[in-house]
């Protein structure tokens, strides 16, 4: 289990007043964050009616001990976020720059936080209660391991692991020492995304029949010339499990998503996030049948992963599940940003149509949102702040909103459609044994898993 905070005296402070809002009030502010976000008052409503009801008093030293593995811009991110909760104690990059960085960022009251280069050394600390994993993809696995193995609670950036065994691998390893471990698909804390999957799980628009998501498409570029290794860059740590091959700047940091050493393109990336949500709403642990295209081939000596493609996956329930990526700012010919502002989800049924993504909610008629469900509808967990919640389930050891079995089969069905993607084959998914099966099921299989270059392999951290 997770070694239980150190024991120190309160610090004085001033008791908590009790009030009462006024009714009147209360639907003012009601009204007004319906006003800003969009969102149905009924919903607004049953949210802060609930946040109300949920909030805790803490001690100034209720704080635990968290450490930053992988100080690249979303990890140095998701610190500050953590920031709020605990105190971030050590941080942890193969390259210097990035952790010399780290550390001046969370340097707090002349108070600098231990720089490591080695995750392993600093998951031996005592004052290390939770890890903030933001290393990239091929990462992911053997540092959550790692942690469990050590008690760490673990707060993972998606998608949660490289392959489909590695989910397995990590699944075991959070049960076996019942740590914490929330993965980092923040858009189930979401109230739209959260309110568009009520809506759909209760029929609002009927029997769903398609779950119609678009992803940004990746990049197509190369060829890539080999350069010096940056000073203060472990390379071959960095590498990790992946092939050992001369330093491209185009490979590290930033660009690792879009090579398949490394990670699974924006299928995996953006994929993760919407195909999460989609899996939310129709319920189901896994599709049945996958079949795929790829819309462009990769620049030989370029990126690696298929940067625009068309994968549809079909469920035992007849719902079918249409992925497809865009360079198009404009996906309903309207006015937009960029494509990764602009895209989204739309759910399809037989009475309407819901959209979504992190900017709107809409829908075929308004009074699918408008109307309140009945009592007695399915209410799906709430969480409006995705580390929040990790770390009220730090303390309470209960299941995060996003726990690892969840994270695991989110990251599977990515996984499933880079697979198809990869052997251009229409394939068969048995989600209870979460194994291919039928026709092209031994080509499909070679990707359940990768070859792990020595020592970087699971018995890495043992």
């Amino acid at each position: 289990m997770n070694p239980s905070l150190p024991s120190r005296p309160l610090a004085n402070r001033t008791p908590v007043k009790s009030f009462q809002v006024s009714r009147r009030t209360f639907l003012k502010r009601v009204a007004t964050v319906a006003a800003l976000t969009g969102l149905p008052t009924w919903f607004v409503e049953r949210q802060m009616l609930g946040a109300a009801e949920a909030v805790k008093v803490l001690s100034p030293n209720d704080r635990p001990g968290v450490a930053l593995v992988g100080c690249g811009g979303m990890g140095k991110g998701d610190a500050t976020n953590a920031s709020n909760h605990g105190e971030i104690v050590a941080v942890c990059d193969v390259d210097d720059n990035h952790a010399a960085e780290a550390a001046a960022k969370f340097t707090v009251d002349g108070k600098v936080p231990a720089k490591y280069a080695d995750f392993r050394r600093l998951l031996e600390r005592q004052d290390v209660h939770a890890i903030i994993n933001a290393t990239p993809d091929h990462w992911h696995s053997l540092v959550n391991i790692a942690a469990a193995r050590a008690g760490k609670d673990v707060y993972s950036e998606k998608p949660l692991t490289l392959t489909i065994e590695e989910g397995w691998k990590v699944v075991d390893a959070v049960h076996k020492h019942g740590i914490v471990l929330q993965t980092g698909t923040q858009q189930r804390s979401s109230q739209r995304f959260r309110l568009a999957c009520e809506l759909v799980r209760n029929g609002r628009i009927g029997k769903l029949k398609r779950a119609e998501v678009w992803l940004p498409a990746g990049l197509r570029e190369g060829p890539f010339k080999a350069a010096p290794v940056p000073p203060g860059l472990n390379w071959d740590f960095w590498q990790g499990q992946a092939p050992n091959v001369d330093y491209v700047r185009q490979r590290c940091h930033v660009f690792f998503r879009y090579w398949y050493d490394y990670s699974g393109g924006t299928m995996t990336d953006w994929g993760a996030h919407h195909n999460d949500i989609a899996y939310w709403a129709i319920g189901l642990l896994a599709p049945r049948e996958i079949e795929a295209q790829a819309l462009s081939e990769p620049i030989p000596g370029g990126y690696t992963t298929i940067a625009d493609y068309d994968v549809r996956y079909l469920y035992e329930n007849g719902v079918l599940l249409h992925v497809r990526s865009t360079r198009d700012d404009n996906i309903f010919g309207e006015k937009a940003g960029t494509g990764a502002q602009h895209n989204g989800i739309r759910f399809e049924g037989t009475d309407g149509w819901i959209w979504v993504n992190r900017q709107q909610i809409t829908a075929s008629d308004p009074d699918l949102l408008r109307t309140p469900l009945q009592d007695g509808a399915v209410r799906l967990p709430v969480s409006n702040d995705h580390m929040g919640n990790f770390f009220d389930c730090v303390r309470s050891r209960q299941l995060p909103i996003c726990d690892v079995e969840t994270g695991h089969r989110s990251a599977t069905i990515c996984h499933l459609g880079a697979i198809a993607l990869r052997t251009g084959r229409k394939l068969t998914w048995d989600s209870g044994r979460q194994e291919f099966v039928g026709p092209h099921a031994r080509e499909a299989s070679n990707y359940v898993s990768r070859h792990m270059r020595r020592p970087y392999n699971y018995s890495f951290s043992a």
